[in-house]
């Protein structure tokens, strides 16, 4: 039922509706959406203090560009529920009965006014460029826009985009939304630049964006609708390159998100009066627990340690090493080939590195963990979140990390069933200095374990056995609490393969011999992942493998439950394809 039938937002099914409006009635449209954004993101969560800092943007544009004909590429996309509401989805906040009717980021699927699934940053520059130069080529002559910032100019793909932006021969505006902050506060000497322009107001003669020769303009108030909209007229239908660099609020309209910004870029379901979310945390120790209190050990004992991440502190808890260890703390902002190239020099010199990265960002860092890390088999250790099978939009599946880590040399991917493990695998990764290692956290209830049965040296992969008769279940990571029901189920042979990639092949031949089939589970694409490496292993034996995972196609938004019955993922449905052999 929509909750609001008065609203002005109801009257917009496009942006032709938007440009009847006189600007007082797209400021009260202004304070009806950020009301629906807050109300929406209390009762489901999501990305917050982006979306309320755009508003006034986003309203300019649509006002003055001809959009679908007119093209705009935002940047992560994480800052586009203004321009969902105003491109006939509206009813996904008006009404919380449709409020799982569209995604969280840009989909063409969903609608005509978006251009790319889009869900990382750093690519709108690059994106808009190169559709620039396919409008030349085939004649067109709209208006192409990328809107780039809260936090997407720390990375270096922008900055390859901004490079070949500045010489492209017709129009291409570049919005750049500074917002002072990424997810947490800005890093580098970026902040130093644009902080130069604000207090100049677009005047200083250190104008990095000039330098590169693009045509320079300035707002010093990017949440004033009617400046907004004079900006963009002026640079509509220019034929050069325009960089125009905008000044907003983060969390507008929202005191808390203000004063808090890193905490309400992303939110859990909250209570609007006070805040607070809705949901409890898990109380005893987590992953994030183990992994920050081995790192404060490690500070402790004097090793020369460094937590590094990339603009993601709070996936990891990682505030209290910030704040109490700044020496052994270093966040590169939102570009994780820097994490890993960073890292791993890091390591070279001696040091040692402990790099958090969530496993759906870190596909960007492919090249930095193949040709930086392990082509040079440095001791780089790194604690991956995130990964596994997810009901989250095409651009932040978790299903891949396995894939990318495993199948390159020297890397080592430990996947620890309990916290147990967890600590005592990231102890062993940190004392050895041969190879670079990396852990996948559990995320899916996660057990503590027995600390006086774990495996404390993984120098030698050893699969860890709980014999059973005729069929063996080799469940690796989260999914061993998966395998443990199915075997419960049928006396079945349980097996902690211990790790991602490296096979226990002594383990394997015994388990060929003495059972009938073999059953591998993983929490993963099932391309290239564990259990291919073990069925190619015993393609020989006089066994029957059968392998368990996510096939290879890109779900948005899907129920896991319904992924799961899609990949035969549930214990009823394992027991009858067993059955059924």
């Amino acid at each position: 039922m929509n909750k609001h039938p008065d609203y002005l937002l109801n009257k917009i099914s496009g942006p032709k509706d938007l440009k009847k409006l006189s600007i007082p009635e797209m400021e009260k449209l202004a304070k009806e959406i950020r009301t629906l954004i807050l109300e929406k993101d209390a009762a489901k969560g999501g990305h917050l203090g982006p979306d309320l800092g755009i508003v006034e943007a986003t309203i300019a544009y649509h006002y003055v560009f001809e959009a679908p004909k007119d093209k705009i590429v935002w940047d992560v996309s994480h800052q586009t529920y203004p321009h969902k509401m105003l491109t006939g989805r509206a009813q996904a906040w008006l009404d919380p009965d449709h409020y799982d009717d569209v995604t969280p980021y840009t989909n063409p699927n969903e609608s005509p006014y978006d251009y790319f699934a889009i869900g990382h940053t750093s690519t709108s520059v690059a994106l808009a460029t190169g559709m620039a130069k396919a409008r030349g080529l085939m004649g067109g002559h709209e208006n192409i826009t990328a809107l780039i910032g809260d936090g997407s100019m720390t990375g270096g793909l922008a900055y390859e985009g901004l490079n070949n932006a500045a010489i492209e021969k017709h129009n291409l505006v570049i919005v750049v939304n500074d917002n002072q902050w990424s997810i947490d506060k800005n890093v580098g000497g970026l902040v130093t630049a644009l902080k130069k322009l604000r207090d100049s107001n677009g005047e200083t003669e250190e104008n990095p964006f000039k330098a590169m020769g693009f045509d320079y303009r300035y707002v010093a108030d990017g949440n004033n609708i009617q400046d907004m909209i004079n900006a963009f007229k002026a640079v509509k239908d220019v034929d050069h390159p325009i960089l125009l660099h905008i000044n907003t609020i983060k969390g507008k309209g929202y005191k808390p998100a203000i004063e808090d910004e890193e905490a309400h870029h992303w939110v859990m379901p909250f209570n609007l009066k006070d805040d607070k979310p809705t949901i409890s945390m898990p109380k005893g120790p987590t992953a994030n627990s183990v992994a920050i209190a081995v790192i404060k050990d490690q500070i402790n004992a004097g090793i020369k340690i460094m937590a590094i991440n990339a603009a993601i502190p709070g996936v990891f808890d990682l505030d209290e090493i910030k704040d109490k260890y700044p020496d052994h703390y270093k966040d590169v902002g939102i570009a994780e080939q820097e994490s890993v190239a960073f890292a791993t020099g890091f390591a070279k010199e001696g040091g040692t590195p402990v790099l958090f990265e969530n496993s759906s960002f870190l596909q960007r860092a492919f090249d930095q963990l193949s040709h930086d890390t392990a082509a040079n088999d440095l001791p780089l250790v790194m604690m991956v979140a995130g990964g596994g099978i997810s009901n989250q939009s095409k651009t932040h599946l978790g299903i891949f990390d396995q894939v990318m880590i495993s199948n390159l040399p020297n890397w080592i991917y430990l996947a620890p069933t309990n916290l147990a493990e967890e600590k005592a695998m990231m102890q062993w990764a940190i004392k050895q200095r041969k190879h670079p290692v990396a852990i996948k956290m559990p995320t899916i209830n996660v057990t503590e374990g027995n600390d006086s049965k774990i495996i404390k040296d993984y120098s030698n992969i050893q699969y860890q056995v709980k014999p059973g008769k005729d069929v063996a279940i080799i469940a690796l990571g989260d999914f061993y609490q998966l395998g443990a029901k199915v075997a419960s189920k049928l006396n079945a042979t349980l097996v902690n393969p211990v790790s991602a990639n490296i096979l226990d092949k002594d383990t394997l031949d015994k388990l060929a011999a003495d059972h009938k089939i073999i059953i591998t589970l993983e929490d993963n694409a099932i391309d290239g992942g564990l259990g291919e490496k073990i069925a190619s292993y015993l393609g020989n034996k006089n066994v029957k493998v059968l392998n368990y995972g996510q096939k290879r196609v890109y779900t948005d938004q899907t129920p896991v439950k319904e992924i799961y019955k899609q990949n035969h993922l549930t214990v009823d449905q394992i027991i009858a394809d067993i059955k059924a052999l």
